[in-house]
């Protein structure tokens, strides 16, 4: 049923208002036309037992009291003549139940009436007039019976009974051109419907439209979008709600922006007060390490002193990644484009981790593209690091470069066990940890979720998969002039 219904509201509510149109229209002519059949053949019968009674009347006071058949005959042939009230009609009578007596005989003037046998057995019991319309020979008929009383006892029957009988063939011919009246009137009044099924179309989808309008704006981030409301209909209603509801929403995105801003100046603040006694520790720590690796400290004493010098050093890298991050938040991270070999990027990044001998690369001669040096190397450090931790210790990890499009594409493969599928959708997530029952990492957490503020700000992207055979794919795509 709903394939059959046009999926526009617009058309839907002109359909459904033609449709009710129609079926006014059909239900009024409907009705119209039973009316006046009714009145049509109500009519005609109530005009026949008129004349029938009229000429009765003026007829039986000169019947004999035992009227014989040439009585009856007489009075049917008189009846037949008198009854100016159409041509076909005609009329019979018969006295306490004997033979039905017309004016048809040997030498017959008139045919003979077409009477039912119902008719005939209701009214010999009859102490009214009886009425019967029937079909003869394919035509509508009427027939009347009438039962006479006595002159001097009017309640008491004389035994005498009139019948008479036409066709209502006219009748149904006016009926019929009622009918396709009715039929042809239908149609106008349908048409004309459809002008105000357009002009309330027009009215209900107007505020329809606004709302979606309204809506499409605010998924665009125009909180402020409001709609001009009027009248006071449910639609009216509905506008005020919405804009109930953009108010209440603008005001709670103004909070979180507030609360979102607050907290990320609260860690740009912390970050930058820990920075310049976190460097002064790591200086400290790096002096004591190499006194603990001279071998003149107690071992356990030389050992403490390594955890201090690890843990100051992690918390000096995250520091400084958690800096990085509020740049990113505040729009204050900026490019310093230069044009580099891509080749000589990647192996400077491997040689000053010394990392040249653990990762495979493979970057055509020439391959040169306009880009910031040191967010890239960033970006790579990042990818060949997680690679090299948590591949495992003896896993391929491939460098590779190519162009499409106008587009550089680096990627960063390793063989190892890849990444969980459940992690896959949150690897760029800050402090996602590729493994949760590992809580104590090198790593801070924020890396990559850094390498992909890093490809957004040269306008690239930053994919990762799992390989068909196994491993991590890391997808670093970069346009190679950035706009």
């Amino acid at each position: 049923m709903r394939r059959l219904l046009p999926r526009g509201l617009r058309t839907r509510l002109v359909v459904v208002f033609l449709l009710v149109s129609a079926l006014s229209a059909l239900t009024a002519a409907a009705l119209t036309f039973r009316q006046a059949r009714a009145a049509i053949l109500d009519r005609t019968r109530d005009s026949a037992m008129h004349e029938l009674r009229a000429q009765i009347g003026s007829l039986a006071p000169d019947l004999p009291f035992a009227p014989a058949e040439t009585d009856l005959r007489t009075l049917a042939l008189q009846l037949d003549r008198g009854g100016g009230f159409r041509e076909d009609w005609r009329t019979a009578a018969a006295y306490r139940g004997g033979a039905l007596v017309s004016a048809a005989g040997p030498a017959p003037v008139l045919p003979a009436p077409v009477l039912p046998a119902p008719l005939r057995h209701a009214a010999s019991s009859a102490h009214t007039a009886v009425v019967q319309r029937f079909h003869h020979a394919g035509e509508p008929w009427l027939a009347l019976a009438l039962p006479v009383t006595r002159e001097d006892r009017p309640s008491e029957p004389s035994g005498l009974v009139v019948y008479a009988s036409f066709s209502l063939t006219e009748e149904e011919r006016d009926v019929a051109t009622l009918l396709s009246a009715a039929r042809a009137g239908a149609l106008p009044v349908v048409l004309l419907a459809l002008v105000p099924a357009l002009l309330a179309a027009r009215r209900v989808l107007r505020p329809v439209r606004q709302l979606r309008s309204a809506a499409e704006n605010m998924t665009a981030g125009a909180l402020d979008t409001r709609i001009r409301v009027t009248g006071d209909d449910e639609l009216a209603d509905l506008g005020r709600t919405f804009n109930t509801m953009a108010a209440t929403l603008q005001a709670d995105a103004a909070t979180l922006r507030a609360m979102e801003s607050r907290a990320r100046r609260f860690a740009a603040d912390v970050s930058h007060e820990l920075r310049t006694p976190l460097a002064a520790m790591t200086a400290v720590t790096g002096v004591l390490n190499e006194d603990a690796g001279s071998g003149r400290l107690a071992p356990e004493t030389a050992e403490a002193l390594e955890l201090v010098a690890d843990e100051t050093n992690k918390l000096g890298r995250m520091v400084e990644d958690l800096m990085e991050i509020s740049r990113f938040d505040a729009g204050a991270a900026a490019l310093d484009l230069d044009e580099i070999d891509i080749g000589e990027l990647v192996r400077k990044t491997l040689g000053l981790r010394h990392w040249q001998d653990r990762v495979g690369v493979d970057v055509p001669q020439g391959l040169r593209a306009r880009l910031d040096p040191r967010r890239i190397d960033v970006v790579l450090a990042n990818l060949i690091g997680n690679a090299l931790r948590h591949g495992g210790p003896s896993v391929p990890v491939d460098v590779r470069a190519r162009t499409q499009d106008d587009r550089l594409i680096l990627t960063v493969t390793d063989g190892g066990p890849g990444i969980p599928e459940d992690t896959l959708p949150h690897v760029f997530d800050r402090f996602t940890k590729g493994d949760a029952a590992r809580t104590r990492s090198e790593g801070s957490g924020l890396g990559l979720a850094i390498a992909a503020e890093n490809a957004r700000l040269h306008g690239g992207t930053l994919t990762a998969a799992n390989a068909p055979g196994g491993g991590a794919v890391f997808t670093l795509t970069l346009p190679q002039e950035p706009a």
